[in-house]
């Protein structure tokens, strides 16, 4: 997690992510103050669950106002690869920061055995945002993108390339029909378990082969609808805890879900719904957007 020091409204995503709402007035101080109650709170939730948290600080300059989402810019996996992705946004491209890949190695004890660096992509003007672009099953190896400004085909199929994952594509659309800035407000897959908004996906032969392939796969599926989608119920993310298995979520999220919808998640893991309604709002994002998790291998 990385913990922010200029948190809000960013204007250079916000043509491509209807979940953020421009607030009233530009009090920049109020929401960066909010953001970090929020945080912190999200932080201590997932620690009291007995989930291992490392938390880096953000800089102060340049002015990053999304740099609480780092699972858009980097991703960690289990043979030691560290991936980095190209941004669509030019201020968010100063969110991949090294000394933050110091730390989580330094801290964490991980081992590093190749870094993978995508961000070349940006000179040609394709993207792929991390987590938020692919949502993954680790275990089976698959890989599953919305194509969307955020997520470009080309750079999907160098991504599958190079860390050996099988693609499963497809466009997703919200109410307007606009697309769906990144995938994981759309799905999230955990060991036995999923949540995907089925009336997302546009087109029935996609939704099919999805639904078909995370059954084939062994996940339970919960299908949320398009209002539940629009509060972050899909925006979810199993993680390990001392204690078992976890899902961190936001109240928003789990509040929307129907007693049959929680019955199935509390019956794979333990529910953490945490507050976090200014990032929200004002960020565009939630619960799973703010934890880059950590698969990397310890060293011996």
């Amino acid at each position: 997690m990385v913990r922010p020091a200029s948190f809000g409204f960013n204007p250079q995503t916000a043509g491509s992510n209807a979940f953020q709402q421009r607030p009233h007035t530009p009090a920049h101080t109020e929401a960066q103050g909010l953001a970090l109650e929020e945080f912190d709170g999200l932080a201590r939730a997932l620690q009291r669950a007995g989930v291992e948290v490392l938390i880096a600080p953000d800089t102060s300059q340049p002015a990053k106002p999304d740099a609480i989402f780092p699972n858009n810019w980097v991703t960690f996996h289990f043979d030691g690869t560290v991936t980095l992705y190209p941004m669509l946004a030019p201020n968010r491209r100063w969110e991949r920061r090294e000394d933050i890949l110091e730390q989580v190695v330094r801290e964490g004890g991980f081992h590093v055995s190749r870094t993978v660096d995508l961000s070349h992509r940006e000179a040609e003007g394709k993207f792929l945002e991390g987590t938020g672009s692919l949502v993954l099953d680790r275990a089976h190896r698959v890989a599953y993108a919305s194509l969307s400004p955020r997520t470009d085909l080309d750079v999907l199929g160098e991504f599958a390339q190079l860390l050996d994952y099988e693609l499963v594509t497809f466009e997703g659309r919200d109410g307007a029909g606009q697309p769906v800035y990144h995938t994981n407000v759309i799905m999230a897959i955990g060991t036995r378990f999923a949540v995907v908004c089925g009336e997302a996906i546009a087109h029935p032969r996609h939704r099919e082969a999805v639904f078909n392939k995370l059954e084939a796969a062994g996940h339970d599926v919960v299908d949320i609808s398009l209002p539940q989608m629009q509060e972050f119920a899909g925006n979810l993310l199993e993680l390990e805890s001392a204690g078992g298995r976890v899902i961190a979520l936001s109240t928003t999220g789990w509040r929307s879900l129907g007693a049959a919808q929680r019955q199935i998640l509390e019956s794979h893991a333990e529910p953490v719904p945490v507050s976090i309604p200014t990032i929200e709002r004002i960020g565009g994002g939630g619960v799973r957007c703010m934890l880059a998790e950590l698969h990397l291998p310890k060293r011996r």
